[in-house]
């Protein structure tokens, strides 16, 4: 993957334009949109781009959140302020805002009177917790939406107080939902010429996105839901144990049974574990602690890359665990351009360049953040939407044209001239925005499963072709049911084709299918649709409308490329878990897996965000196919998504700045009454720290010089932090927040996820909807769409199909095979399906 400098490639949201009001994490949603080509225009607040703490350099969120944006400062207090962005947004597709109230009352008008003057605009709002239901007042940090969402309660070590995780990761996320929310109502509105009202919750996507309980898990976990997990920290440092060696730590993922033969060869073939029997994961964990001290052994004395490398050639999954400067200084990174150097006068600033890449170009930094003083030119005003109109054929966005009919096709190269976008009309029946579109969907495990999921929650007629040779793992489970609800949960909406792809029968139907459909996902290790015949330039040239996304670890290029990759590993090669670590439990033996206290074993991440980011990749390709006609590829490194998501985390580490995880004091995690029962109390500035000591110790405390500043109270954090503790002991800890909240201070309940489905806010903001599948006899609680529309309708929940469960039918009608020879590609096990007695 190549920078986009010296022309590079069309970027697919070119003519786009965007409105960024977004305060704080937020902003990362319009800047993934600049860097996707639409014309992003910040509105800053007036004088803000001359405020000398906005000088380059000294703002690293600012400098890494807010390229390829433009900024246009305004007073929203004043009538010319409020005309000129009005002006502005006649001539915008899409606003992000994170006011606090809807856009339409800062500009004096009521919701009627802002639809009426601006119909066909999408408007998405990014809040804490949304602006409905009980908690629409409570002030939401990361820490206190990790304590809520469920995954703090799953954060830490067995026996240990829950720890907070590193970074910014709900926030972050929940920026991902955003522009994943704008671009499905704003590829609505380029079907139907109306926009939409969009309402993105940080609450509610981090219960979606980050550890979700009633979602996809790692097949380490072989099919148990998240939810059924202990009530407390569960003991994970068995399924992907971190190792010492000489110079620093080592991971292993050993999954399948040739990853373990691959161990057991590497190890000499010791006698004490020749059992066949330990070819089954489950087996293994049973006996780690016998069998992790001895691979603890071989390691010991070993270096940590040398080790790594090794592994990796061996066909081991595994990963060094990097710090940040590590990280910074990687072969792997430095190969694939990864950083992009922006000047500052602390010295040059590494920014993660990407999320992901388009067309074999990275989507990254073309132009830095605006600077203080800068002048920035007003937007000129042409009319909204004129980059994307109907398809090129004047069909639905899903249709496809009689130039896809065959194989000449691919001579095809003057799309017709795309008429002008249909004008705004009353608006129309909630309509899903992929409607009419068709995927074919050879993902696997959590991002693979996700990102076809995602799709087809939206409308798409997702197939998932896959082989009983080489079924998804995901579908691997201990429990009793023939379907998992882990598979089951991440592959909803979707149809299953037993295809036998090494087959030269199998390709061939395939590309049928291929040239028939919009969109096709893998996530496999890199060059295996190659191996198979089905890479990019043999897409293509069957269907040169195709979008194409694949997904892997680390990139299908540099030192790491062909490496196996699974989330552990990419966190533990990013940064992320020597982050997320507990120094107070370390344990020198590794006899848990978890020498130094790692606490990420048990988490799902990045995975889910790493889904979404393909997703919005496909999407805007999808855009950019209206009009020009032409597909493309997305490529989305799990690696570079950590990265992109979090940028301040890595630029101020090569500034030389701390990882910046404790800014401010007090934030963190209390104990209340009941067993394990805790709060996170997370005082932002001095402002929260007045009510939070009036709250807990009167005006008295409140007045104490002792703390009156940020850095006293950094320095008397540990006083600070038995005062309130002393505190929260008293009270549950749904009293203890709300009574905070009341006065204003931020504070979360740790909630487990088991109690997620009976939250009084997510209950109110419809979060869940109850699934059934006729093969789990359980109900399945199930995430509703990834935010509030005004246009789109709740998902639709139908149930997971088991392999080959829709084989004959796709044959029939797609593929246009007789009977006689579905029976005989069956026979020959070219076709696969799942009868009644394999159930």
């Amino acid at each position: 993957m190549t920078g986009l400098s010296g022309g590079g490639a069309e970027l697919p949201l070119a003519g786009v334009r965007v409105v960024d009001l977004c305060r704080g994490g937020a902003e990362l949603a319009s800047r993934v949109l600049g860097d996707l080509g639409a014309d992003v225009v910040r509105i800053e607040p007036a004088g803000t781009l001359d405020a000398p703490g906005r000088a380059p350099g000294t703002d690293v969120r600012h400098e890494t959140h807010n390229f390829n944006k433009r900024a246009l400062a305004l007073d929203l207090a004043s009538a010319g302020g409020r005309e000129r962005l009005l002006g502005l947004l006649a001539t915008s597709d899409i606003v992000i805002e994170g006011l606090d109230e809807p856009l339409p009352g800062h500009l004096g008008l009521d919701a009627g009177e802002f639809r009426s003057r601006f119909p066909a605009l999408v408007v998405v709002s990014v809040t804490d917790f949304g602006r409905s239901g009980p908690y629409r007042d409570w002030a939401g940090t990361d820490a206190v939406h990790a304590a809520l969402a469920g995954f703090l309660s799953r954060s830490g070590l067995p026996g240990w107080p829950p720890l907070l995780p590193p970074a910014a990761l709900p926030t972050q996320s929940s920026a991902l939902v955003a522009a994943w929310s704008a671009l499905l109502a704003h590829h609505n509105r380029l079907v139907t010429g109306v926009g939409d009202d969009v309402e993105v919750s940080v609450f509610e996507s981090t219960v979606q996105v980050i550890d979700p309980g009633y979602g996809m898990a790692g097949s380490a976990t072989s099919g148990i839901p998240t939810s059924d997990g202990p009530r407390g920290r569960p003991a994970a440092g068995h399924l992907y144990p971190v190792f010492r060696c000489a110079d620093g730590y080592v991971r292993l993922c050993i999954l399948k049974p040739r990853q373990w033969r691959a161990v057991f060869e590497w190890m000499g073939r010791p006698a004490r574990f020749a059992d066949p029997a330990l070819a089954d994961m489950s087996r293994r964990f049973a006996i780690a602690d016998v069998l992790h001290p001895a691979i603890g052994r071989l390691l010991a004395h070993r270096k940590r890359d040398e080790v790594a490398a090794e592994l990796q050639r061996l066909g081991i999954p595994a990963a060094a665990v990097l710090d940040l400067t590590g990280v910074l200084r990687a072969d792997h990174f430095a190969a694939r351009r990864t950083f992009t150097g922006v000047a500052t006068p602390e010295g040059e600033m590494l920014v993660p360049d990407c999320l992901l890449g388009i067309d074999g170009h990275r989507a990254g930094l073309r132009t830095p953040a605006p600077r203080a003083g800068e002048s920035v030119a007003e937007p000129a005003g042409e009319p909204a939407g004129e980059s994307a109109g109907e398809p090129p054929d004047g069909g639905a966005p899903g249709d496809r044209p009689p130039a896809v009919a065959g194989p000449d096709a691919a001579g095809t190269t003057e799309p017709p001239a795309a008429p002008a976008p249909p004008a705004p009309q009353a608006p129309p029946a909630p309509r899903r925005p992929l409607d009419g579109l068709r995927v074919l969907d050879l993902g696997v495990i959590v991002v693979g499963g996700e990102s076809g999921r995602l799709l087809a929650d939206m409308g798409a007629e997702v197939i998932k072709i896959e082989s009983a040779a080489f079924p998804d793992g995901s579908r691997q489970s201990l429990t009793v049911e023939p379907i998992s609800p882990v598979f089951a949960w991440g592959n909803r909406n979707k149809a299953s084709l037993g295809l036998d792809l090494r087959h030269p029968r199998g390709r061939a139907l395939f590309l049928e299918l291929a040239r028939q459909s919009d969109v096709v996902l893998s996530n496999f290790k890199p060059g295996t649709m190659e191996k198979l015949g089905l890479g990019v330039a043999e897409l293509h040239r069957v269907n040169p409308r195709l979008v194409v996304a694949d997904s892997s670890a680390f990139g299908a290029d540099g030192p790491w490329g062909d490496w196996l990759g699974y989330g552990p590993l990419v966190r533990a090669a990013t940064g992320i878990s020597l982050l997320w670590r507990d120094d107070t439990s370390d344990d020198p033996d590794g006899l848990a897996g978890d020498p130094g206290g790692f606490a990420d074993a048990s988490t799902i991440y990045p995975d889910h965000v790493a889904a979404r980011v393909a997703a919005i990749g496909v999407l805007a390709l999808l855009v950019r196919r209206r009009s020009t006609g032409r597909g493309g590829t997305v490529s989305v490194a799990q690696a570079e998504v950590i990265l992109g998501q979090n940028p301040d985390l890595y630029a101020a580490a090569s500034l030389g700045r701390a990882d910046g995880s404790q800014r401010h004091a007090p934030r963190g995690v209390y104990p209340c009454g009941g067993d394990d029962e805790w709060v996170v109390v997370d005082a932002r500035d001095s402002a929260d720290w007045h009510r939070l000591a009036v709250v807990i110790g009167g005006p008295s405390l409140a007045a104490d010089p002792r703390f009156a500043t940020t850095q006293d109270r950094l320095a008397r954090s540990e006083e600070i932090d038995e005062l309130i503790a002393a505190w929260t002991r008293l009270r549950p800890p749904r009293a203890a927040a709300s009574e905070l909240q009341a006065a204003g201070v931020p504070a979360g309940m740790m909630l487990r996820l088991t109690e997620l489905l009976d939250d009084e806010h997510l209950r109110a903001r419809g979060a869940f909807r109850t699934a059934r599948h006729p093969l789990i006899p359980r109900p399945m609680p199930s995430e509703n769409t990834p935010a509030h529309f005004r246009n789109i309708p709740d998902v639709e929940l139908r149930p997971a199909p088991m392999l080959g469960e829709h084989t004959r039918r796709i044959a029939r009608e797609l593929l246009g095979l007789d009977e006689g020879e579905i029976e005989r590609l069956v026979d020959e096990g070219v076709l696969q399906e799942t009868t009644p007695s394999t159930h």
